[in-house]
């Protein structure tokens, strides 16, 4: 689990490609790994890897066949920047919202509007993602932890304040530019448990099912 709030940008530093997944070792940059071991998860521009080996200057994470199709990792190269946030612990600030680093889907940027020191981005979503996207709803965009300022019908708007521009990769992208979406937990779990009371077969309580039941009427 964790926060979205980004810790510092790593860099691809070598992709090892096997058959349906590979393996890509990370320049870590300021990003503080000194407490991280094997088995240990770390989010990686989104998606939740885990550590496999670490060195004195990097550490490698595995990307499965299903992150790779599902997430923009599949089309990572040397030298591409990404954002980097060590698992949560218990006592930690949430300073972002639930982030599960199970990325959703992948958005593109449609266009980039620079205000002052601000940056505006509009996304669109896959059409299965945009009925979880709510106007000051939380999203995670490339695994920062954003609120959403308007909601339209698959596409939203964000506004990127100067810190998460500097700290992140955010403020490198612009128009086409494709990123790794996911939704709120929140969302997602009100929807299943709207379908299960759709689908409830529970009989009313009444006389006839208290006596169905056991019960005896006075």
């Amino acid at each position: 689990m964790f926060t979205g709030i980004v810790t510092a940008i790593g860099q691809i530093a070598r992709v090892e490609s096997g058959y349906d997944s590979a393996r890509i070792t990370i320049a870590p940059g300021k990003f503080d790994f000194s407490d991280v071991v094997v088995g240990d998860s770390i989010a990686v521009s989104g998606p939740c890897l885990t550590v496999v080996s670490i060195g004195s200057d990097a550490f490698v994470v595995d990307v499965s066949s299903e992150t790779m199709a599902r997430t923009t990792l599949g089309n990572k190269a040397i030298g591409q920047a990404v954002n980097l946030e060590k698992a949560l612990k218990l006592s930690d600030r949430l300073g972002g919202h639930l982030v599960s680093g199970h990325v959703d889907g992948v958005g593109q940027v449609v266009k980039r509007v620079d205000l002052e020191d601000y940056v505006q981005l509009q996304i669109e979503a896959p059409v299965e993602l945009a009925r979880y996207i709510a106007s000051k709803g939380s999203i995670s965009l490339d695994g920062v932890s954003l609120t959403v300022n308007d909601a339209r019908e698959t596409d939203f708007d964000l506004m990127i304040i100067p810190h998460t521009l500097k700290e992140t990769t955010l403020g490198s992208l612009h128009s086409g530019h494709q990123i790794n979406l996911e939704i709120d937990l929140i969302a997602r779990y009100l929807e299943r448990l709207q379908k299960f009371a759709k689908a409830s077969d529970a009989k009313p309580l009444n006389l006839d099912t208290l006596q169905q039941r056991g019960f005896s009427s006075p």
